[in-house]
């Protein structure tokens, strides 16, 4: 019986252990409140279906919306930018960047929105996170993609914030724009994508 006993309380310790590194967890990945002035909301945008995620966002927590802009852009043609994109991922190219962003150290918060690109993050913004220190800062990702998800799109946010908090990021289905799906974010779909950013915004803590 004593030793019955002894498990018993061997386990519901681990138990409290296991709860309290939960609870810990979870704290730790809740945006912590700052003014609207404080928040940047950076973005690519192809089919403009993250651009529309982004305006979502700044109507929920406000903050300044920037779109990342290539000092020579991608072509238009779908088979010539997944060739090109392939290519940089494959040799590690970052290209440069025309967007420029002055005093980034002003902001706290800074969410980051991208397509899903060959299951990768897109070269562009992989410019942006290297390009700029955003240590001790909270950088938010969030995603369209075609249905296959993220790939690993949000861990290499995290790679390349190494000393940022990352956040649970947020993803949803945009166009498929090899099938020539473009635009999606219009009508029943946008009403149910406001629905989808506005319950992860709470649950991450940062709405207002």
């Amino acid at each position: 019986m004593k030793r019955l006993r002894s498990f018993t309380a061997l386990i519901v310790s681990s138990l409290c252990v296991i709860s309290s590194c939960v609870k810990a967890q979870d704290s730790a990945e809740k945006i912590q409140p700052v003014s609207s002035d404080k928040i940047l909301i950076v973005y690519l945008s192809r089919t403009k279906n993250t651009k529309v995620i982004a305006g979502m966002i700044k109507g929920n927590v406000g903050g300044r919306m920037v779109e990342l802009e290539l000092q020579t852009p991608y072509p238009e043609d779908y088979k010539a930018i997944v060739d090109q994109v392939a290519a940089e991922n494959a040799s590690g190219f970052l290209p440069p960047l025309k967007t420029q962003i002055e005093d980034i150290s002003q902001y706290e918060v800074i969410f980051v929105g991208f397509p899903t690109w060959g299951m990768q993050l897109p070269p562009p913004m992989k410019s942006f996170l290297k390009q700029y220190d955003l240590s001790g800062k909270t950088v938010v990702p969030f995603n369209t993609n075609a249905g296959y998800g993220t790939g690993s799109s949000f861990q290499a946010v995290k790679n390349l914030a190494p000393k940022s908090k990352v956040p649970e990021g947020f993803t949803t289905r945009g166009g498929i724009e090899r099938d020539g799906i473009l635009f999606v974010m219009e009508g029943e779909r946008e009403v149910q994508a406001q629905a989808e950013v506005r319950k992860w915004l709470q649950k991450i803590g940062a709405s207002k």
